[in-house]
């Protein structure tokens, strides 16, 4: 996370055993780790936050994408139902003039 490695930490601990004291030190580590830890929670939670949002704007996309063909067939078959309705409707008036 901090990208420190083993010699950086143990300089950090040597210094903050000549400042803080062997009576201090394992509180205050304590407390660094506490808040290191609701750091970390944090940005996961945050991270994962994000994470959801930018699945249900995928999803949104897709539905989207999914109801846009349903519209073009719906706009390819209203003429081909309007002339089904002329011819049917000339069917009847050719029966009707049979019958007569």
């Amino acid at each position: 996370m901090f990208d420190i490695g083993f010699t950086e930490l143990l300089l950090i601990s040597i210094v903050a055993l000549l400042v803080l004291g062997p009576e201090r030190l394992p509180k205050a580590a304590r407390t660094v780790g506490a808040l290191l830890r609701k750091a970390r929670s944090s940005f996961d939670s945050v991270r994962q936050e994000v994470e959801r949002e930018i699945r249900d704007e995928e999803l949104k996309r897709t539905l989207k994408e999914f109801q846009r063909p349903d519209e073009l067939i719906r706009e390819a078959v209203a003429p081909l139902e309007q002339e089904a309705r002329e011819v049917s409707n000339a069917v009847r008036k050719a029966d009707d003039q049979a019958i007569r």
